[in-house]
């Protein structure tokens, strides 16, 4: 019979010293050998190892009287890959269906697939105790949520508890199709194997990952010092000015700090995505908040401003912003200087805007530098004066040589 050990048909006697006993007959040695055997029961997962397989049949020992067969729908369902991970010889978790005797013996038939459904509740039970966060793809949906796998077992996540749903446009079942294929984070609040029942919440895993990242926040926002500089990256932006997220933590780098010189937006200086270099102005541990830097890293211009600039000097600069009294112009991204509504020409103006447009490039001359007040004057129109000056000169010029040229003709 299969399972069983060979023995040898055969009285044997035990000697012991000088001392000789009873015969001992095979008889006597089955039944021993049926002291060892293994009783299974149906519902029982038991450790078996695998003892044949070949097309449609795989024999399990666990160590009864006979081989367990699985069952052999479940062997036809198995994918080529499944099959070629069972080999002979090989520990395997197996389910025990039914047993019963025929004229043949004792037959067991065992499931793979039910030893591993029954794992899954396990493990299931395991995370729900122990209160962690897991990832499962969501497979379908109903009118009351989402269906989700985890393993072999369908797991519901409620509409009630799903976090991702404002995102797919409400609570509205026919939105929540276009979360299937996705993976969430969900966080296992009942288990019921019994009633086949297993239960999911991506708002409470959310709120775990919440508290883990202020944890985490807390953490890094200790570690930080004012005065340091860190690498980060530019997450998003907003008029008032760029957030950087430096390991963990989101800082604002306000606008007046994204620059020396005048900038309406800081889309003029970063975008999002861009890895930047940050200068720690200020951590307020109780807001948790980070005040941060970028022009700080830069060279103040204005201490390096006659090394690159001097009164009566011609530069090309562009219009960054026009009020009632004159307009701001940017020289070479470095300085930004104004000029004054008188300035900008002879004509009787109200606005800086009839004659110039933010954007606009110009000729301006320096006419004024106050590095301590870090102001710059300009003017436009003493520019235009000299263009008029030099056109004037060119005309006088091109008449008098004219002039010569008929003067010899005659």
């Amino acid at each position: 019979m299969k399972g069983r050990k060979n023995f040898v048909n055969m009285e044997c006697v035990i000697l012991v010293g000088a001392e000789e006993r009873e015969p001992v007959t095979m008889a006597d040695l089955l039944a021993q050998e049926e002291d060892f055997l293994r009783v299974v029961e149906p519902g029982e997962i038991v450790e078996g190892v695998v003892a044949s397989k070949r097309p449609g049949e795989i024999l399990v020992d666990v160590g009864a009287k006979s081989e367990g067969l699985i069952d052999p729908k479940e062997v036809n369902n198995l994918s080529d890959e499944e099959l070629a991970e069972i080999k002979i010889g090989q520990p395997i978790l197996v389910y025990v269906v039914s047993t019963y005797s025929d004229e043949e013996g004792q037959r067991i038939i065992l499931s793979l697939h039910q030893a591993r459904v029954h794992q899954d509740w396990d493990e299931a039970e395991r995370l729900f105790k122990a209160g962690e966060t897991i990832e499962s793809e969501v497979v379908g949906h109903n009118k009351g949520g989402l269906i989700v796998n985890f393993g072999r077992v369908r797991g519901f996540v409620p509409g009630s508890q799903l976090e991702s749903s404002q995102a797919a446009g409400g609570h509205r079942p026919e939105r929540w199709s276009q979360l299937v294929g996705q993976t969430l984070k969900l966080k296992i609040i009942e288990v019921d194997r019994d009633r086949n029942r297993l239960i999911l919440s991506e708002r409470a895993a959310a709120h775990e990952l919440r508290k883990e990242r202020e944890k985490e926040k807390a953490r890094i926002l200790a570690e930080l010092k004012e005065g340091e500089t860190r690498r980060g990256r530019v997450t998003s932006l907003a008029n008032f000015g760029a957030f950087v997220d430096i390991g963990g933590v989101d800082g604002l780098v306000h606008l007046s700090e994204l620059s020396w010189t005048h900038i309406g937006h800081p889309r003029e200086v970063v975008k999002v995505g861009d890895e930047v270099d940050v200068y720690i102005l200020k951590v307020d541990q109780e807001q948790q908040r980070v005040a941060l830097s970028m022009k700080r890293l830069q060279p103040e211009p204005w201490s390096q401003v006659f090394d690159f600039y001097e009164v009566n000097q011609v530069v090309d600069a562009v219009i960054t912003n026009l009020t009632d009294f004159g307009a701001f112009a940017r020289i070479d991204d470095r300085i930004e200087g104004l000029i004054h509504i008188s300035e900008i020409t002879d004509r009787n103006i109200t606005h800086p805007r009839e004659v110039l447009s933010e954007g606009q490039q110009v000729r301006v001359r320096i006419i004024h530098i106050d590095p301590d007040r870090r102001r710059m004057g300009l003017s436009l129109k003493e520019v235009d004066a000299d263009q008029d000056w030099e056109e004037y000169q060119a005309q006088q010029s091109d008449d008098e040589d004219g002039a010569d040229e008929t003067e010899t003709e005659s």
